[in-house]
């Protein structure tokens, strides 16, 4: 990568950051809900500790950095490090702008809403980018490494308990609106992000089994498995295409089926994880 795309890449994941502090200096911190990020649970230890929420985020970042690559190898990348240490900056400068600072609604509930929507945007462009913003992500990464929990899985558990940590400073109203915005910023992280990078598997079924292949092969460029099946009812012996393709390569696929054979037998399942070692393939001659 050039030094041109660096400059690029750390100028979109500093916009992203930019939104992601925002979103939390002005919805999560007049909430004071413990919603399912590290910052959530600043919030929460700035009752107990004189410091503030961007110091308490910048020291629970780097020890998580380091617990990282400690665990899991320097696999995180130059992208993780720099939006890590980026975000409690973004939240400080933010403090030392606005120190009188309250809420824009008024309302705890539609605080945590906005928060929710906002961080959304900011989250999704950094998925997009292959980064993130650190924290709970780490966690995630993890959990995921060492017990082979969903990364989805093992952030909504990590948001969880960080969001039973407000019982240790709030009133259970509070305690009830961290758990209801946890559980919706995972819906949302879920549907808008997660969602976007799940592969599917599809198994196939029909007499056009060569075109359906060959499309696979050298148009989507995707691998693919053939089975031989038997029919339950006639018993008759059928090839079944089983191939894992992105969501792009899924809806393509999906419509030149309905191309060659609107009667094919299609089922398809959700991939989250794959391990396999890449290899180049040769051209095939026919």
């Amino acid at each position: 990568m050039n030094v041109k795309s660096v400059i690029k890449e750390l100028f979109i994941l500093t916009i992203a950051i930019i939104i992601i502090g925002a979103a939390v200096f002005f919805f999560l911190m007049p909430s004071h809900a413990a919603v399912s990020s590290i910052s959530g649970f600043a919030i929460v230890l700035t009752n107990f500790i004189p410091f503030s929420v961007s110091q308490i985020t910048m020291v629970l970042n780097v020890v998580l950095l380091i617990i990282g690559f400690i665990t899991c190898g320097p696999e995180f990348g130059y992208k993780t490090v720099y939006t890590s240490i980026l975000l409690p900056v973004v939240i400080g400068v933010f403090e030392k702008m606005l120190p009188g600072y309250t809420s824009l609604t008024d309302d705890a509930t539609l605080d945590v809403v906005c928060y929710i929507f906002v961080v959304s945007i900011g989250s999704a462009i950094l998925f997009n980018r292959n980064a993130s913003s650190g924290g709970l992500d780490i966690i995630g990464k993890i959990l995921n490494k060492y017990f082979r929990i969903d990364i989805g899985k093992a952030m909504s558990i990590a948001g969880l308990c960080i969001a039973l940590s407000s019982a240790l400073a709030y009133d259970s109203k509070t305690v009830v609106l961290s758990i209801l915005g946890t559980y919706l910023n995972g819906m949302v992280l879920d549907h808008f992000i997660f969602d976007q990078k799940l592969k599917r598997r599809v198994c196939i079924v029909s007499p056009y089994e060569a075109q359906i292949r060959d499309y696979i092969l050298n148009e989507l460029h995707s691998g693919a498995s053939v089975y031989k099946v038997t029919g339950a009812y006639r018993m008759e012996e059928h090839d079944e295409i089983i191939t894992i393709v992105d969501k792009g390569e899924f809806q393509k696929l999906m419509a030149y089926i309905d191309k060659v054979d609107p009667k094919a037998f299609v089922t398809v399942y959700k991939v989250s994880d794959m391990q396999y070692q890449s290899k180049s393939m040769p051209e095939r001659v026919f």
